[in-house]
């Protein structure tokens, strides 16, 4: 399924290791109803990005920069599997 991801993070709230509280959101890419958040941290996203994705990690590594810097993030037509959108909750 391919998804928009929107990212939020306050720039507080440091779990260590840099790692920031984010709310993340999944928009469905083709237009239709279904927004889910879900509430993660900044290095588990980017793991779940870079295993799970087959974006580039220069896009990976600009998405992180803009969650810490401007506090918001996102990145558009993101294919993730119905396998990972369903460990996170997505369809529940």
């Amino acid at each position: 399924m391919r998804v928009n991801l929107i990212a939020r993070s306050n720039g507080i709230g440091h779990l260590g290791f840099g790692s920031l509280t984010v709310s993340l959101k999944f928009r469905p890419s083709s237009g239709v109803a279904g927004d889910y958040e879900y509430a993660t941290d900044s290095a588990s996203l980017l793991t779940m990005l870079r295993r799970q994705t087959d974006l580039p990690n220069s896009v990976i590594e600009r998405f992180h920069e803009n969650m810490q810097t401007a506090f918001h993030s996102h990145l558009l037509g993101v294919e993730l599997n119905e396998r990972v959108l369903a460990d996170i909750g997505y369809f529940g």
